[in-house]
């Protein structure tokens, strides 16, 4: 491990441990759970290369969905750059642009929260103009 993967792991811990403090440990756990969906569905390719999905919804039930954004807190953007220094660690490769998606869900069966994970297309630019005429 290099020096600047071991700055890298330190620093998330710390930010772990400074949300389990703040949070009472959701965004913690959401970062094990994005983390294990991203682990379970990797596969090998005849290269070599481990893809991954690179879509993930996080849905959130209102109680959590509150209490993680009442502080103004980028979550969403923390849980998206927590993953992506993840599946680097891992040498993952992206099936596509990496995304996060929290939202907040009535439904959510633990209560809590509920991770997915897909392969999203790759959206050029130029397809959102088009899109938006």
């Amino acid at each position: 491990m290099g020096a600047l993967s071991a700055l890298e792991q330190a620093l998330e811990n710390r930010m772990e441990a400074l949300w389990a403090r703040v949070f009472d440990k959701e965004p913690v756990e959401l970062l094990d759970a994005l983390r294990q969906e991203c682990d379970s569905n990797a596969v090998v390719s005849p290269q070599g290369r481990v893809m991954v999905p690179n879509a993930y919804d996080v849905e959130l039930a209102d109680a959590v969905h509150d209490e993680l954004t009442r502080h103004g807190s980028r979550v969403g953007q923390a849980l998206t750059d927590s993953l992506a220094r993840h599946a680097e660690r891992r040498n993952y490769e992206w099936a596509g642009p990496l995304a996060v998606h929290i939202a907040r869900s009535g439904q959510v069966p633990n209560g809590r929260y509920r991770v997915a994970s897909r392969v999203a297309p790759q959206v050029s630019a130029e397809a959102f103009q088009h899109a938006a005429h």
